[in-house]
């Protein structure tokens, strides 16, 4: 299931750039508005399906019955010849699969819990199987040389399809009997925005939108940012040029060993000091690509992707766990879909959009030619200016005995 759950995503999410910008020569304002659709489903579709779930349809029918509709969504996405009809076949599309991300966690940690297992120690083994079937349908989508081709979508059409119709023969998620009625402020988990109020926690979110903006850049440009080295005579036969998505499947690799090192860093430096690692990762994520290139400087491209992992982790995974232990329980789980919300939602807006802009207005010539060395560094320093704002504007104590009882 979880293989599947990101086989999907991973055949288009990282090569669109190409199918986009290599393809249709369509403009970069009109691409962030692509990206930014996975942010608006994330606003309110994971919750709407969980009220669902809760109440009235089995979390695994639930989770085949979006797969079979996404697959459908997916392969119509070829056909669509003008990027406005893009946007929305797109927005359908991601309003069908976000919410499948939380699903399969409901699953998958019902099915544990039935067979009297911990989730805590058992659930990431199986987690890692997600990471292994992004890296396999990145590395199936390059080695087939269609990283520029709608045939990408077909695949993950057929993937969707595949994890619909086998969604229905998981362990069943009953559905609720004893949910007692509440309202809708209740349901939509909307109690945890008074956490609003408290200066610190504001703040804490206020940085997971803009640090959320960052999460998407590299998604949304780097494979067509391997393949513009295309255009230049002396990089045209390179390996990293005629597979772009491998290089970038470097990336995924990375975020698997970077996670066993994050409760060392955690007990070691405290969640403030893990988020400026990872802010800091950033800034050189962004700078290593700036200065990048396919040939003798490939080893800046391989480096950027190795320190992806812990500019992806450390941000994602300690934030988790800060709002873990600075939420009541009453709240936790809606603590955790506001801090989604502002990452996955109103930061990949934010992110999406504005670059789009940026790089329609400032980074392409009249020619059609893209300053990547600018943007990415353009890139850095946005990421930069958030780490130096975080460091005198956030205030919080590293406590060990806080991360332990998390950890817990």
């Amino acid at each position: 299931m979880n293989f599947l759950q990101f086989f999907i995503w991973g055949a288009w999410l990282i090569t669109i750039g190409g199918y986009w910008f290599q393809n249709k020569q369509w403009s970069g304002t009109e691409f962030g508005a692509i990206f930014s659709t996975m942010g608006i489903a994330s606003l309110f579709m994971p919750a709407l399906a969980g009220i669902i779930a809760d109440r009235w349809i089995n979390a695994e029918k639930l989770l085949g019955i979006f797969h079979i509709i996404g697959a459908v969504v997916l392969f119509m996405l070829p056909q669509v010849n003008n990027p406005s009809a893009f946007f929305w076949v797109m927005l359908l599309c991601m309003v069908f699969y976000m919410p499948t991300i939380s699903l399969a966690i409901t699953v998958a940690y019902s099915a544990l819990k039935g067979k009297n297992l911990d989730v805590v120690k058992n659930y990431p083994p199986i987690r890692v199987f997600g990471t292994i079937g992004f890296i396999v349908a990145m590395w199936t989508v390059s080695l087939l040389k269609i990283e520029t081709s709608s045939l990408q979508f077909y695949v993950a059409s057929g993937a969707s399809l595949g994890l619909g119709l086998f969604a229905f023969t998981l362990p069943k998620c009953a559905v609720s009997k004893n949910i007692k009625s509440s309202s809708l402020v209740d349901s939509l988990g909307l109690k945890a925005f008074a956490l609003f109020k408290n200066s610190k926690m504001a703040l804490f979110f206020i940085f997971s939108m803009l640090l959320g903006a960052s999460l998407q850049l590299t998604n949304m440009y780097g494979d067509a940012f391997l393949h513009d080295f295309a255009k230049v005579p002396a990089y045209v036969d390179l390996l990293t040029v005629e597979y772009p998505a491998i290089i970038m499947s470097i990336s995924q690799m990375s975020e698997t060993l970077f996670i066993l090192a994050i409760p060392f860093f955690l007990r070691r430096f405290g969640i403030k000091k893990v988020m400026l690692i990872s802010m800091g990762a950033w800034v050189l994520r962004f700078a290593l690509f700036g200065y990048g290139n396919p040939a003798e400087m490939l080893w800046m491209i391989v480096l950027s992707n190795i320190v992806y992992g812990m500019a992806f982790d450390f941000f994602n995974i300690s934030g988790s766990l800060f709002v873990e232990s600075q939420t009541d329980s009453s709240i936790r789980a809606s603590a955790q879909g506001v801090f989604m919300m502002m990452t996955n939602g109103f930061g990949a807006i934010m992110g999406s959009w504005i670059s789009g802009i940026v790089l329609d207005r400032y980074f392409i010539d009249a020619d059609g030619h893209k300053d990547w060395h600018g943007l990415w560094l353009t890139f850095a320093v946005y990421s930069l200016v958030v780490m130096i704002l975080f460091a005198l504007l956030f205030k919080h104590k590293h406590d060990p005995k806080e991360v332990a009882q998390v950890s817990h």
